[in-house]
């Protein structure tokens, strides 16, 4: 950020909506009573058909009738585009200094924005500052858990977060989730286009990790709803559905590594300002691995030396779950 940045960015919300007229007053009304109130809110709304947009309209103007409200930048999608491509039109219409993403059913903190804003005070290199939440049912109740918690994410890999280390802890797998980030305008406009392999949140905290850096605040600062409706929610894995995994086939999921692979060392070619060349080797190496990957035999049994010569070279480590990721490619069916 710029020095008047810093001294005061101004703050938009990118809001993506479908079909969402059954929370969204609530999020809505927690959005205006942050303690460090917003200065835009930008809703692109995915071709709903419950009434979304005009509720949304509606409380918004409520809240302007009765003192200062914040600007309303209204997008309609005709046809859905997808919850990816929908944030990015949101991103792309929002002109803060610093943009909040927002799901139509959470309900956030009085304090999110405000503690947030003061990562990015504090250090105005970082692009992106995500958070814990607190996983709530439909109706709001605590669940007993937390978001981090549910993906396990561990003390080390928030040290390395806080060391600047995001990159190497995001090349292995995405601990970000979009609905608790600020990120900056800068962010945006480096990440664009967002390739269809990746999901919206996911794409910005590495591009985010290559550049300025990421951070986490290590406390929620989000209800983080799980109603069954959730397009993207959290999902906590006991045995059962470990094993489970075993049982699905390979061949969709390590394509989809795959085209992440793709993708992401393209954009490494020409993205602005250039990453270093360590990096650089990163991404082509987890490129490599995604191949070797995407290529074992359907024989399980003469999956065994290719997987172990890839076991070899370091790279379940580095750039995935390690044995967890050895298992699945052995046991798998195609």
């Amino acid at each position: 950020m710029t020095g008047s940045e810093r001294a005061s960015p101004t703050i938009s919300v990118a809001l993506g909506t479908h079909n969402g007229a059954v929370f969204l007053t609530e999020q809505l009304e927690s959005i205006l009573a942050q303690s460090r109130p917003v200065d835009e809110i930008v809703i692109s709304d995915d071709a709903s058909t419950d009434g979304t947009l005009e509720l949304a309209k509606r409380v918004i103007a409520a809240r302007g009738a009765g003192g200062p409200a914040p600007a309303l930048v209204a997008l309609s999608n005709p046809t859905a585009l997808g919850v990816t491509a929908n944030f990015e039109r949101a991103l792309r219409a929002a002109s803060g200094d610093l943009v909040v993403l927002c799901d139509q059913d959470d309900i956030w903190h009085v304090d999110r924005i405000a503690i947030a804003v003061e990562h990015f005070l504090e250090r105005p290199e970082l692009d992106l500052v995500h958070a814990d939440a607190r996983l709530v049912d439909g109706d709001g109740a605590p669940l007993g858990s937390t978001l981090f918690e549910t993906l396990y994410v561990s003390d080390a890999e928030l040290a390395a977060e806080r060391d600047g280390r995001a990159f190497e802890v995001l090349m292995r797998r995405n601990v970000v989730t979009g609905a608790t980030t600020m990120l900056t305008a800068r962010l945006v406009a480096r990440a664009q286009p967002f390739p269809d392999s990746w999901v919206h949140d996911e794409w910005l905290a590495m591009i985010a990790a290559i550049g300025g850096g990421v951070v986490a605040v290590e406390r929620p600062l989000i209800d983080y709803r799980q109603h069954g409706g959730n397009q993207i929610g959290a999902e906590s894995l006991g045995i059962a559905g470990k094993l489970g995994r075993l049982r699905t086939p390979r061949t969709a999921r390590n394509a989809r590594l795959l085209a992440r692979a793709e993708d992401l060392a393209q954009r490494m070619r020409t993205i602005q300002p250039r990453p270093s060349d360590e990096r650089l080797a990163a991404v082509s190496e987890k490129l490599a691995h995604e191949q070797v990957r995407h290529a074992y035999p359907a024989a399980r049994l003469r999956r065994i030396p290719p997987v172990l010569r890839e076991v070899r070279t370091g790279r379940y480590r580095r750039f995935g779950l390690g044995v967890q990721d050895v298992v699945r490619d052995l046991v798998q069916p195609v």
